[in-house]
């Protein structure tokens, strides 16, 4: 049976599943430099062993999926980073260091997800997008289908769309990612506003969080929930979400902060309070876990029992 098809089958019956932790944050853990201009999508192709050994120690904590390191590496970032030339070989060598983690794992039954993002450019020193290099339509609607297209061709199993927020990015990369026909599980970013209200994850302008939800329902996703978004506003996003899609639900919130290219790990949240959080969401009906940056296999690690331990509440 094919990774995707049996993870569908335990999600059919109420399962938990694991997702991995992050990895361009846990590339920079190991030494590896991030790149000024595109973050962690350059060091693949320097640093194939540390990526595989990312992978793999991942599976080894418990995950049942690894997500390529294709997150920065569209052509929204690495054509103004001046690595535009760079793109295919790139993203195929991210690929295949995730299948390679897989077959030498032993873990056959792991699957490998595309990670597709609208991630533009990002002021130094700072996490806001840097607007001077907002993509045209044109350019986000090719940048998404190659990247999408690309993932089919090198055999993921399904593609994650990562880190949605952005109600003008959204909809192409939402359609190159379903057209692909593989399986999609949408990813969306959320905090917490002045007065406590649940906002889309942008920075420039307060956008409700409904009005990013919405699009689930122009779109068939096998799976959708919160990521790289602090823990506490986890669950208040999550019932939003529910009120426009009812499949299966996924958490994998970050721990840090980020300041271009770095993530910061000064306040890292323990691997138990990880477990804690998590314990939560699977209680209210949450059926795939993990982190997203600054969160480890340590933090896999911590949760990864709960799939014979936990049940979703039905």
């Amino acid at each position: 049976m094919q990774p995707f098809s049996a993870l569908q089958q335990r999600l059919d019956k109420g399962d938990v599943v694991i997702l991995d932790g992050g990895t361009g944050t846990e590339l920079e853990q190991r030494g590896v430099p991030m790149d000024s201009k595109a973050w962690c999508g350059p060091a693949t192709l320097e640093h194939l062993a540390e990526l595989e050994e990312v992978h793999r120690d991942y599976i080894a904590a418990g995950a049942d999926v690894v997500t390529a390191n294709t997150y920065a590496s569209s052509l929204l970032m690495l054509e103004p980073a001046g690595f535009a030339d760079q793109f295919e070989n790139l993203n195929r060598a991210a690929i295949r260091a995730a299948h390679r983690a897989r077959l030498t794992s032993g873990r056959g039954d792991v699957a490998v997800a595309g990670s597709l993002s609208h991630m533009i450019p990002v002021v130094e020193g700072d996490d806001r997008s840097d607007l001077a290099h907002a993509p045209s339509k044109s350019d986000m609607a090719e940048a998404f289908q190659r990247m999408a297209s690309l993932h089919k061709d090198e055999g993921c199993d399904l593609i994650i769309l990562e880190m949605m927020y952005h109600p003008d990015r959204m909809a192409p990369a939402f359609e190159a990612a379903v057209a692909t026909g593989l399986p999609v599980w949408a990813g969306f970013s959320a905090r917490r506003g002045m007065g406590g209200e649940v906002l889309s994850f942008a920075r420039e302008r307060d956008i409700p969080f409904e009005e990013v939800a919405e699009i689930l329902a122009d779109f068939d996703i096998a799976a959708a929930g919160l990521m790289h978004s602090p823990s506490n506003v986890v669950a208040d996003a999550l019932a939003i979400l529910r009120r426009t899609y009812d499949g299966p639900l996924m958490a994998y919130p970050d721990s840090g902060y980020f300041k271009m290219p770095y993530w910061q790990f000064d306040d890292v949240m323990p691997p138990e309070t990880f477990r804690g959080f998590a314990e939560e969401w699977v209680a209210s009906g949450v059926q795939i876990v993990g982190g997203c940056c600054g969160l480890s296999p340590d933090h896999i690690r911590a949760i990864s029992s709960m799939k014979d331990e936990v049940s979703p509440r039905s």
